[in-house]
């Protein structure tokens, strides 16, 4: 059965994404500054008083409004020294009349203090980012806010479940470093990316993987940690089937009497596309996952994607995955066991 096949097809970007994406280019522009003083004045500046704001395991619910700097930034900077932004892709468009705006990248610095109970290596460290903010007449009003705490912990080679059977490790940006886009994009392009992707996904979760043929023969899919990243499609084959099946009725639960499931926001710009949910897609652990043995549990993962189009095909997908959340779910803290 498929995943998704229930859900509406995504939006693209709009003249009002434009007028979002450069006030967004504020606030990102503040974190080279490297003062806490003036991230919090254009944090103050740009979200809303009552913004609710989510943010990967352990910190889950933010402080409305200034959470976004309180509780994200604020640990960030006190746990790497120096600490500095990379961001590779920024971009954004309208679904179901809401407008979102986005971008991924880095997080690094000296990692000289404990970060949500993650020991300090005490030499470079790097973090990845994804985040998503919906904007309304000029406030952010909610946002999704994803740190690869996962991916740290493996670098750091601390990682107590299984070790998946790909990459690990720092990865890339777009390969034509083009992912930035503070201005407009084709509407024709925008629709033409975002039809790709929304058939792309009406195929996971499919018995002959219909997904596959969306894919370029180079694709590379830059997973989450604890999930590895596969270059070609038939490595990442090798990794979806058996994830898809660890996982009995992947979906929205709607026909479990579930609510509340599904995507927050999903566009098309231009060549590249993103989609947040939080949850995003709920199933039952019905095999081996990560070495944890199957509790037959309900899970719900918060979950996110950016993709790059080119010549009609997907060749680059950066995927976000709560995953000490979704682990979590499953009967396993893995910050109280690194600080047992």
């Amino acid at each position: 059965m498929c995943a998704r096949a229930a859900r509406p097809g995504m939006g693209i970007a709009t003249d009002i994404t434009v007028e979002n994406k450069r006030l967004y280019s504020d606030l990102l522009g503040s974190f080279s500054t490297g003062e806490s003083g003036a991230i919090k004045r254009s944090v103050l500046s740009i979200f809303d008083e009552r913004a609710e704001i989510k943010a990967s395991h352990p910190i889950n619910s933010a402080q409305e409004g200034i959470g976004y700097f309180s509780d994200i930034v604020v640990p960030l900077m006190g746990a790497l020294e120096g600490l500095s932004r990379l961001n590779y892709v920024m971009i954004g468009g309208e679904y179901l009349g809401t407008e979102w705006v986005t971008s991924t990248g880095y997080y690094y610095g000296h990692f000289t203090h404990p970060l949500f109970g993650i020991p300090p290596s005490k030499r470079l460290a790097f973090l990845r980012f994804g985040e998503f903010h919906r904007i309304e007449d000029g406030r952010i009003l909610e946002s999704q806010v994803f740190l690869g705490l996962a991916e740290l912990i493996i670098a750091l080679g601390l990682w107590p479940l299984g070790k998946s059977q790909g990459y690990e490790g720092v990865v890339p940006g777009p390969s034509t470093q083009d992912g930035i886009n503070f201005g407009p994009s084709d509407p024709a392009k925008s629709r033409e990316t975002a039809s790709l992707v929304e058939d792309m996904l009406l195929g996971l979760a499919t018995e002959d993987c219909a997904w596959r043929p969306y894919w370029d023969g180079r694709m590379v899919w830059y997973g989450p940690g604890g999930f590895g990243s596969y270059a070609t499609v038939d490595a990442f084959g090798a990794f979806q089937r058996p994830f898809e099946q660890a996982f009995e009725g992947w979906g929205d639960g709607q026909n479990e009497g579930i609510s509340g499931v599904g995507s927050s926001g999903k566009a098309g710009d231009g060549e590249y596309a993103f989609l947040n949910g939080w949850p995003q897609i709920t199933g039952i652990h019905v095999n081996p996952f990560m070495g944890i043995e199957p509790t037959h549990k309900r899970v719900f993962m918060r979950d996110c994607d950016w993709w790059r189009c080119e010549g009609g095909k997907i060749v680059e997908n950066w995927c976000m995955v709560d995953t000490l959340h979704l682990v979590y779910q499953l009967g396993r803290d893995v910050l109280a066991e690194l600080l047992g």
